[in-house]
């Protein structure tokens, strides 16, 4: 019989409390690292969302569709699978995706306008999301995927990359990325979707959001295809040790997995994907450098933590060598 946490103790007893320094590496605007990303970016993954629930969309074109400035980001509606999801009031979570590049660009915030043509977004929150899902799921390697799944089977048996979107109790919107191998990212049993917890940037807000607030939605996906399928129900995180073993990856067993029911699931082709295939081979623009990002963002928090950390990391190619070495030893 499955064993789910109900409290924020509760999840903090297995997997530990947020480190400080996962928080530092937030900052509340959009810097000149993060303008620079967003222009080289042709693929977005959304959430929108409140109090009365929430959905996941994406959005794509050619590098440069988005724009923005320190406050604000801007976003084409025509160019979002979804733009009437992006109601003036609701709050936006979102990461924005370079091809061939593992990291990628949060950018939380609330939606303060669209009329039709341009969603405005007042940004709160923009971080460096750590490249250990997109790694996990080798989410720019095409390869020989089910381009064109006809059932919602085809695509959990084949998908490798999950987008989760949550909301807190104040309604505040997360989207966080997952992914692993074919048939290690999900597993359909009898009514219930699950997935499995692997190390990541260790701020666990979708966990938090999930213990407060339990609606989600997500889209699951194979790298590679159009085909999506995407989904609403209600999620619960789980330490159950036999359903834990089932996800396990190189002999590595996940400390929790999440299970969805109330499932509601449809299979669609994302026009946003479909554009996006466009731009997933063009190479990477030599501006864009997710350490100096990521050691930037820590030099504008004011926090005395914050600057002894960048401090000790400003030696060149420090922040590099370390995010590297733990790719390689805490991918599970």
């Amino acid at each position: 019989m499955e064993q789910f946490l109900s409290t924020i103790d509760d999840l903090e007893a297995r997997i530990g409390k947020t480190p400080n320094l996962a928080k530092l590496k937030t900052i509340d605007h959009l810097d000149e690292g993060a303008l620079t990303w967003l222009a080289a970016s042709p693929l977005m993954m959304a959430s929108f969302g409140g109090k009365e629930g929430i959905g996941v969309t994406f959005g794509a074109a050619a590098p440069g569709w988005v724009s923005g400035n320190s406050a604000e980001l801007q976003i084409p509606a025509a160019m979002i699978d979804d733009p009437d999801m992006a109601r003036t009031g609701v709050s936006f979570g979102s990461f924005f995706m370079i091809p061939l590049i593992n990291e990628l660009l949060r950018v939380n915030g609330r939606v303060i306008g669209n009329d039709g043509e341009v969603i405005h977004i007042a940004v709160q929150e923009c971080y460096l999301h750590c490249g250990k899902a997109l790694l996990r799921s080798k989410f720019w390697q095409t390869g020989s995927a089910v381009q064109s799944p006809t059932t919602l089977d085809q695509v959990f048996d084949s998908a490798r990359f999950l987008a989760l979107g949550t909301i807190d109790a104040n309604g505040y919107a997360d989207i966080s990325p997952k992914g692993d191998p074919a048939r290690a990212m999900v597993q359909l049993d009898t009514d219930m979707l699950w997935f499995a917890d692997r190390p990541g940037n260790k701020r666990i807000d979708s966990f938090r959001n999930i213990v407060s607030q339990p609606h989600v939605a997500a889209i699951v996906m194979i790298p590679g295809s159009p085909y999506v399928a995407r989904l609403v129900g209600t999620a619960r995180i789980s330490d159950d040790p036999v359903i834990r073993t089932r996800f396990a990856v190189q002999e590595k067993v996940p400390a929790l997995v999440t299970a969805i029911s109330d499932l509601s699931v449809e299979l669609m082709q994302s026009d946003a994907l479909v554009r996006a295939a466009s731009w997933i081979a063009t190479p990477v623009p030599p501006d864009v450098e997710p350490a100096r990002i990521t050691l930037a963002h820590l030099k504008l928090n004011n926090n005395l933590e914050a600057q002894q950390a960048a401090a000790a990391m400003s030696e060149p190619g420090f922040v590099e060598q370390k995010m590297q070495e733990d790719y390689k030893k805490n991918l599970y």
